[in-house]
């Protein structure tokens, strides 16, 4: 069942939470397909992709304290990994791929923690940086046609509010031409050069040390490094 975002829900989600510090926030929430296409080496090489990315940015200083991450994850359900936290000493749960691709159901997961999660930032006075949704798919979703509409028309009218900015990787079989239409703005989606997941969380990692460390405002290169590229086009 979708969640009712309403102001009062939202205000009470997180209630009762206190922030670590005072420094400006990045949530961060990266959806992830565990789906039985994931099975073997693409999920194992997500979870070494996915410690790579926290050990890179708990040794950011400024990363560390400004970048809150949640994961969640779908395959025939829709699970939270990880909520909304700093990393500090905290361990990533082991993904186990299985199921089917209910990627509209994970996305709304991931839409309604970040209104809550803006919501809790607003009760605490803290400042935030403008949310990012980060979905890695190998698959197309799982769900009627009426509803991946409805999520495409509500995705584009949050991100032309800018709500939140959202970003799409694809992997393998992942259909891009529906990434495409599901995604809006200038930030295209992405296809993996196969399972690349280690140099993607590099790449990754190092884009949000590089947003955490600028003015909200401020336009931000994060194209990869030469040599470095886990995509097969250029990032723009």
């Amino acid at each position: 069942m979708e969640r009712k975002a309403t102001p009062a829900a939202l205000t009470r989600f997180y209630q009762g939470e206190m922030s670590p510090n005072a420094e400006m926030k990045c949530p961060v929430v990266l959806v992830l397909d565990r789906s039985s296409s994931m099975e073997g080496a693409p999920i194992q090489e997500l979870n070494r992709g996915l410690k790579i990315f926290q050990t890179q940015i708990q040794n950011d200083e400024v990363a560390a304290a400004r970048l809150e991450v949640a994961i969640v994850t779908f395959g025939t359900d829709v699970k939270v990994a990880r909520d909304f936290s700093l990393f500090e000493n905290t361990a990533i749960e082991t993904l186990q791929a299985g199921g089917s691709t209910e990627m509209a159901k994970g996305l709304r997961e991931a839409m309604f923690r970040i209104e809550a999660r803006k919501a809790w930032y607003k009760e605490q006075g803290l400042q935030y940086y403008r949310p990012y949704i980060v979905l890695m798919t190998d698959g197309y979703p799982t769900c009627p046609p009426k509803e991946i509409e409805q999520l495409k028309e509500d995705i584009h009218k949050a991100v032309d509010n800018k709500q939140f900015n959202l970003w799409a990787f694809g992997v393998e079989k992942a259909d891009m031409e529906f990434l495409k239409t599901l995604v809006p703005g200038t930030f295209p989606p992405q296809k993996l050069k196969g399972i690349n997941f280690t140099e993607f969380f590099r790449w990754l990692s190092s884009s949000f040390s590089t947003i955490t460390a600028s003015q909200p405002d401020d336009k931000v290169d994060i194209s990869p490094r030469q040599g470095e590229n886990p995509f097969q086009i250029t990032v723009y």
